[in-house]
């Protein structure tokens, strides 16, 4: 299952002399604004996922490629490519995934090039999407051209491409999606292409994810506002206990103060605070928080966000008691957990916590369970040798802090298939932050990687 010297060679050669095509299709990609958030237009979605499906019909390997919508509770989700191409002579089936949609680009001050004209600068491009994900798209197309052009066009492999175009916006069309397109999407193994590597030399596999439990609250004191000279002192307003709650989810040193959350022992990785410092821009005379590893913190033990706030501006403030205050909180869970559980010990302990009798209103919510893979399958072992091969270091294996709850749709509705979490990212690569980049050297690298384990999957015989 290690790929022969050879073939690694001609990989490389094949991608190399179709690396700046590929860089022209992404930069396609990244002037497309597409978007699938209610605020922003939808036709650039439609021309985005119309741009990804002309790739992969003009690839000539697919028998059908079609953009298509599910739908939630009546609602059409953003436009997705889907196509497929069946399995011959025993061969198995590869389902491979991404997203064409991409964060807003925010702030345009803060970019140092225009967020949706992609920009080559010292070994990156930058633009909105060059990594996240649209870099991911253009590798599976590279993996997929390369294949063609080792195996030749009437290739055994079995393959299915979905590029969904609505991660970015909570994916909730997705399951809908799945069940609607089961036989087409169904797979022996499944490589999601959202993930990152250790460095553009140094290839990962994200073995685990955290889960999520995201959370809105508010909190009242009062029916309407009042003077605060008048009744100060003696009437809490919303902000008071609303404080104490917040202030009450972390203890002294950082970590999480919510009963019942579960942690994951995870092995320490050459990862320093001065990597932590650099990578995060902490400023040098704030600390960190938390006790344990850096990886234990970072990937194996909950943590909780305030994300935001209802409360009136500095801008806008007067001497007034304010009868409400809403926050929204994120919390991170470790591989393990069960969502609902901890919404139920985050919910306690706001109850718990609020003082005063304040009333406490809890809206939105949304779970995502976390993920851990099992590790020990063959395309496991030889998406390890294809990445070993392809950037000439040993992979690792990783976390991921942030969540990607669909995966657990994949194991519910393909129980049977492996699940290979990969990227193009790295961790200069600032996905959803302006200034978003990917690095030349690390996407090339994945690109040969994929392609040496396509061509491995199209060698191996199912048993």
């Amino acid at each position: 299952m290690t790929p022969a010297s050879e073939l690694v060679a001609k990989t490389r050669d094949l991608v190399e002399q179709d690396f700046s095509n590929r860089l022209a299709a992404l930069g396609q990609l990244v002037r497309i604004p597409g978007i699938a958030w209610d605020a922003f237009d939808p036709n650039e979605l439609e021309r985005s996922a119309e741009a990804v499906a002309k790739l992969f019909r003009d690839s000539g390997v697919f028998d059908e490629v079609e953009i298509k919508r599910a739908s939630f509770e009546g609602v059409p989700g953003a436009p997705a490519v889907l196509a497929s191409r069946k399995a011959k002579n025993g061969k198995p089936h590869v389902l491979l995934y991404a997203h064409h949609d991409v964060q807003p680009p925010g702030d345009p001050d803060l970019w140092e090039t225009p967020a949706f004209e992609p920009t080559a600068k010292d070994g990156r491009i930058y633009g909105r999407g060059a990594a996240d994900d649209k870099a991911g798209v253009i590798a599976h197309l590279s993996a997929i051209e390369t294949l063609k052009s080792i195996a030749g066009g009437d290739f055994d492999l079995g393959i299915s491409i979905f590029i969904e175009g609505e991660e970015e916006a909570g994916s909730r069309t997705f399951r809908q999606f799945l069940d609607e397109n089961k036989e087409k999407l169904a797979a022996d193994a499944i490589i999601v292409a959202d993930s990152m590597n250790w460095s553009p030399e140094i290839p990962a596999l994200t073995v685990s994810l955290r889960g999520v439990v995201a959370l809105d609250f508010k909190i009242r004191t009062m029916e309407h506002a009042v003077h605060s000279g008048m009744f100060g002192g003696a009437i809490p307003d919303a902000m008071i206990p609303m404080i104490k709650v917040l202030a009450s989810l972390h203890d002294e040193k950082g970590n999480v103060a919510i009963s019942g959350l579960e942690t994951y022992k995870f092995e320490d990785l050459p990862y320093t605070e001065t990597n932590l410092r650099q990578d995060s821009s902490l400023l040098p005379e704030v600390s960190q928080i938390g006790d344990g590893g850096l990886m234990d913190r970072l990937w194996g033990k909950p943590s909780l966000t305030v994300i935001g706030m209802d409360v009136p501006s500095v801008a806008t403030s007067s001497n007034t008691l304010q009868p409400s205050v809403s926050a929204a909180l994120s919390l991170r869970i470790a591989p393990g957990q069960d969502p609902l559980r901890a919404l139920e010990a985050l919910k306690s302990h706001i109850l718990a916590a609020v003082p005063f009798g304040a009333v406490v209103e809890f809206g939105n919510i949304e779970t995502g369970k976390p993920f851990m893979a099992d590790s020990s399958g063959w395309a496991a072992q030889m998406a390890r040798n294809s990445l070993a091969a392809a950037f000439g270091n040993p992979p690792v294996d990783i976390g991921i802090g942030g969540s990607i709850p669909f995966i657990a749709d994949l194991t519910e509705v393909f129980p049977d298939a492996q699940i290979l979490v990969t990227g193009v990212e790295d961790s200069d690569s600032r996905a959803h932050s302006p200034n978003e980049s990917i690095n030349l050297l690390g996407l090339k690298n994945a690109m040969v990687a994929e392609a040496l384990f396509l061509v491995g999957c199209n060698e191996l015989k199912q048993d």
